[in-house]
């Protein structure tokens, strides 16, 4: 039997413009938040970024975000 791992999903809109974009900002976003499933959905109008982790702090995904010039906030 294994254990279920209680997992929160965070969406973030951001202003990411393509893959390349999306690629880089993954790479360093796994290294803040290695124990998070990270993607982003460039087929999306709000270009959505997507955590999911057992525990997630907004506030510091966007720090990550704005430090590297991209906008993102989380989305209601």
């Amino acid at each position: 039997m294994s254990k279920k791992i209680n997992s929160m999903i965070e969406v973030f809109k951001t202003n990411v413009v393509d893959r390349t974009q999306a690629e880089r900002m993954l790479a360093l976003l796994v290294t803040h938040f290695n124990e998070s499933r990270i993607n982003f959905d460039m087929h999306d109008c709000d270009k959505i970024l997507r955590v999911e982790a057992s525990h997630i702090i907004p506030e510091k995904v966007i720090e990550v975000m704005n430090n590297h010039g991209y906008q993102c906030m989380v989305l209601e």
